[in-house]
């Protein structure tokens, strides 16, 4: 087949710009339908003991199931079910104190209508979203949510785009809407986003990522200054900590109290680091966020810290530990 050009002068741009008009002009029809019938939904969903169960057919589908996602990660147990596949086995996971959240533009879909008469007979809860309360889905739902727009951004307006992007809205509303009546963190939305950005920024502490045991660059105070430089060299974290038999941290000396002590003259081949050393140092709790111990870091322009409790030495953390577990 012979590759298609457009007609010549076609404005790719303004086509864009008007499918955005159009989608503009729906979403603003749709505040009308944050009504009492949002409210009641939300207050059902809330108070749902059982879980959330989102269905549609088609493109309404594919919202379903980003609608579905948004309410699992944002404190309300959800999940998607494909109404032709619940009418095989499926609509075995939908039981008694369920919320089931049916999906469809015109209201007539046969394989969600299917599905109505056995949904009623297990006591479920039933909210449709359709553009047209009069339909089949509307006059059978407990709670109808209208999501109708005044026209589609298709211009043969048969392509959902207009009124998929109402639906997606709506969900995303009554999403939030829960989430901030339900008090929802940021940490708890961590808990289920554990492998994302924000999770190991608010779930990951010093004590998952710092170096512990033999990996811990400390001499003690007896030590002299090339010892520790060696010490430094070995375990590679650019400081070392001068603590005793114990572990109890005497003091930290660094990259950085090197230069000092080059530019003040003493002979590295004969001092003590006692002579040299930072007393004390700074230092965090094992339960310190990752994040926090960053920030601390970034704060008093370092790149190691030591972790501890108390006087106790427990472990190092680097800069590079950071960037390894992906906090930065």
């Amino acid at each position: 087949m012979a590759p298609r050009t457009p007609e010549p002068g076609f404005d790719f741009q303004q086509a864009g710009k008007d499918v955005l008009a159009i989608e503009r002009q729906g979403l603003e029809q749709l505040d009308q339908y944050i009504n009492d019938d949002f409210t009641e939904a939300c207050k059902r969903i809330y108070s749902c003991m059982g879980k959330v169960v989102v269905m549609g057919m088609g493109k309404s589908g594919h919202i379903g199931k980003k609608m579905a996602a948004t309410f699992a990660s944002t404190g309300t147990p959800a999940f998607f079910v494909h109404p032709a596949e619940a009418s095989h086995g499926d609509l075995g996971m939908v039981g008694a104190g369920d919320i089931v959240i049916a999906i469809s533009n015109s209201g007539e879909s046969s394989e969600i209508l299917a599905l109505i008469p056995v949904l009623k007979r297990l006591h479920v809860s039933l909210i449709c979203m359709t553009s047209r309360p009069e339909s089949a889905m509307g006059r059978a739902a407990d709670i109808h949510l209208c999501v109708k727009v005044p026209q589609e951004a298709c211009p043969l307006g048969l392509a959902p785009t207009s009124s998929t992007t109402a639906t997606l809205v709506m969900g995303d509303a009554l999403a939030v809407a829960l989430l901030k009546a339900r008090g929802f963190t940021a940490e708890d939305f961590a808990l289920s986003h554990p492998g994302g950005a924000l999770g190991r920024k608010l779930l990951l502490t010093v004590n998952d990522i710092m170096h512990s045991g033999d990996e811990i660059p400390h001499v003690s105070r007896d030590a002299s200054l090339r010892d520790a430089l060696l010490e430094i060299t070995r375990k590679n974290m650019g400081m070392t900590v001068i603590c005793n038999d114990l572990m109890k941290i005497e003091g930290i000396f660094t990259d950085g109290d090197l230069r000092r002590v080059f530019d003040m003259g003493i002979d590295i081949q004969h001092a003590s680091i006692a002579s040299v050393m930072t007393s004390g140092g700074i230092r965090v709790r094992p339960n310190t966020l990752a994040v926090d111990a960053l920030n601390l870091m970034q704060s008093r322009n370092i790149t190691a810290v030591m972790v501890a409790d108390g006087d106790l030495l427990l472990g190092v953390v680097h800069m590079h530990d950071m960037l390894r577990a992906g906090v930065v």
